[in-house]
């Protein structure tokens, strides 16, 4: 076979180039630190490395939406915490006006710390979660979600919870409404009340007796005095029931269908009080408002005194019960927000691991295969230049 003087030259010429891109090669994942810099280095590799930082980049995304509803919920509990501070100072205020040496115009200091008390709850209602959201914003709320208005403090919002948008079920806003407007009246199954409060004689929040007896219906009772005697009367649902003009004993308990209760003082002819169902319509600001509008009656007898500090009493614990409980749902979430984050970083830690297998680079091997490289192609180039005896590569 006879070969040419430019065939062997343009072998030679090649195979020095093919030699020098492999050495640009390897300098070039050196630097970068990565063995796939593009996807025709490894298409294999590529692709998982590509999978993998998908997944990483989500479980990013997922980490910033966990501390979004961190924070609200952090905010919120810190919120549900001071709102219940101020109601301990609220039932504070109210057990002091029930003192009964107090004088009206003593009441009426206590219904003023009560106002301002409403007062600092309504700005905690509407507290903003500083990101241009309300911490009690429900479904959402462009605007703070409590308006104060002759009818009382309503709520403008939709009920319920913003949910942060991820694979995650976690809030980024407390249900104000359930919050603040739906603790359960009375002690929780029923309320009693006063109807027709003449006398010095007042209602307690009752307790159930045999809760497999209840019957879910409204009950009256109703005083008689004749003659120095004092008789009761209760109906069901407005029909006679067993207990028809029994005699009244102050502070003696009166059960019927499950229910107990007790009337303490000297009622009136006529006095009527009721029992009736709970419902979850306990509105604290409304609780506080009626509070210091009773304590600042002119002259009350001892039993209206009495009945509203016991009423308020009752609907503050229910009101500070709701709120408690609602304070152990924040807790609950930060924990399952712990729970979901440490997924996440686990989750974050095996794509990078995985992506890091498919294209990362075995820097000891690289850097033996790239002096091997350099010193094939620094002999290849003095052999080519030692056989063309070109006077430029001599003088290189």
């Amino acid at each position: 076979m006879r070969l040419s003087t430019a065939n062997t030259y343009d072998a030679a010429i090649e195979q020095l180039q093919r030699r020098q891109r492999d050495l640009s090669e390897t300098q070039m994942q050196l630097t970068s630190g990565k063995r796939v810099n593009r996807a025709s280095d490894d298409p294999t590799a590529a692709a998982r490395a590509e999978r993998a930082l998908a997944l990483e980049l989500r479980s990013v995304a997922s980490q910033r939406a966990v501390d979004a509803s961190r924070n609200a919920m952090i905010l919120g509990e810190g919120a549900i915490a001071d709102a219940s501070e101020l109601l301990q100072q609220a039932r504070e205020a109210i057990v002091a006006a029930g003192n009964g040496s107090y004088s009206d115009a003593e009441r009426r200091s206590q219904a003023l710390a009560l106002r301002e008390i409403r007062k600092q709850l309504f700005d905690i209602a509407n507290r903003a979660d500083g990101s241009g959201g309300y911490l009690f914003g429900g479904q959402g709320a462009g605007q703070p979600p409590f308006v104060d208005t002759p009818a009382g403090v309503q709520f403008r919002g939709t009920g319920g919870q913003t949910d942060v948008a991820s694979g995650e079920s976690l809030p980024v806003t407390l249900d104000g409404q359930a919050t603040w407007l739906q603790a359960r009246t009375g002690n929780g199954v029923f309320e009693t009340r006063a109807v027709t409060q003449n006398g010095n004689a007042w209602i307690d929040a009752g307790s159930v007796g045999d809760p497999s007896t209840l019957t879910g219906d409204p009950y009256t009772l109703s005083f008689s005095v004749s003659g120095g005697v004092t008789t009761y009367t209760v109906l069901r649902n407005g029909n006679p029931t067993a207990l028809t003009n029994v005699a009244y004993q102050s502070g003696q308990a009166i059960e019927i269908d499950g229910l107990s209760f007790a009337i303490t003082g000297a009622p009136a002819d006529g006095d009527a009080f009721e029992v009736v169902p709970s419902t979850s319509t306990l509105d604290v600001f409304a609780v506080l408002d009626r509070t210091a509008t009773a304590l600042e009656a002119v002259q009350p007898n001892g039993g209206q005194v009495t009945q509203t500090v016991t009423h308020a009493l009752r609907d503050i614990d229910g009101s500070l019960g709701r709120m408690l409980q609602q304070r152990a749902l924040t807790g609950e979430t930060l924990n399952r927000i712990d729970g979901v984050e440490n997924r996440l970083a686990q989750l974050e830690l095996g794509a990078r691991i995985e992506r890091s297998a498919a294209e990362d680079l075995d820097m000891v091997e690289a850097i033996a295969t790239f002096q091997s490289q350099q010193t094939g192609y620094d002999a290849a180039l003095k052999s080519y230049a030692m056989v063309q005896k070109l006077s430029l590569f001599q003088y290189v």
